[in-house]
């Protein structure tokens, strides 16, 4: 049986329980990370970032939690994890647009959000307009495509799902997106995704 080190209030982590759940394979979690105090020692040899998710398989420790959702994708054989290159090179693009375009402004805000609003930048709505631009482009590929990938869900929605579910409950301004909160809705029906990160 797999082991996730995380804890489930961590967007990354919530990836992996995803992808565990839609997939219906055997895992038990462990609370790592931030509140723990408990990514340093040991912990570093399996992971040396010293960061949350690491997923432990038999012998082997997995880490960086897109990596660990190819690799259970992978494992389970499934479709979610498109065996036609192109259609898997659509789905990885957004995978990695995920963190290479959105994931500093994500972030960014996310650390402001999470303070009391007496204590937030005044730069925040800055902030906030920087992210809606790649929420905005990201709705427009979704103005052409029921799904990130294409015709089909695939892991890119695993990917980007929690971390979008954050994004569009900031306390900033954001434009209507009505293609990206289409999908945002169709991930949250899914009862995996539900029992994760609707939690």
């Amino acid at each position: 049986m797999d082991r996730l080190l995380g804890r489930a209030t961590s967007g990354n982590v919530q990836k992996v329980l995803w992808a565990l759940e839609e997939l219906d394979l055997p895992y038990e979690r462990e609370d790592y990370g931030r509140q723990f105090d408990n990514t340093g020692g040991e912990y570093l040899s399996l992971n040396p970032t010293g960061k949350v998710p690491t997923l432990i398989d038999g012998d082997t420790a997995i880490w960086e939690s897109n990596t660990i959702v190819r690799y259970l994708c992978a494992k389970a054989g499934s479709d979610l994890l498109p065996s036609d290159p192109l259609a898997r090179a659509k789905a990885e693009t957004w995978m990695d647009w995920l963190l290479a375009s959105l994931n500093t402004n994500y972030i960014e805000v996310f650390k402001e959000s999470k303070k009391p609003e007496e204590d937030r930048s005044p730069d925040l709505a800055k902030m906030g307009d920087a992210l809606a631009a790649h929420l905005v482009l990201l709705d427009d590929h979704l103005a052409e495509s029921e799904w990130l990938g294409g015709g089909s869900m695939t892991m890119a929605e695993i990917a980007l799902g929690p971390i979008v579910n954050r994004c569009l409950s900031f306390p900033v301004e954001l434009p209507a997106l009505d293609n990206l909160r289409r999908w945002h809705g169709a991930i949250s029906n899914r009862p995996a995704y539900q029992k994760v990160v609707a939690a």
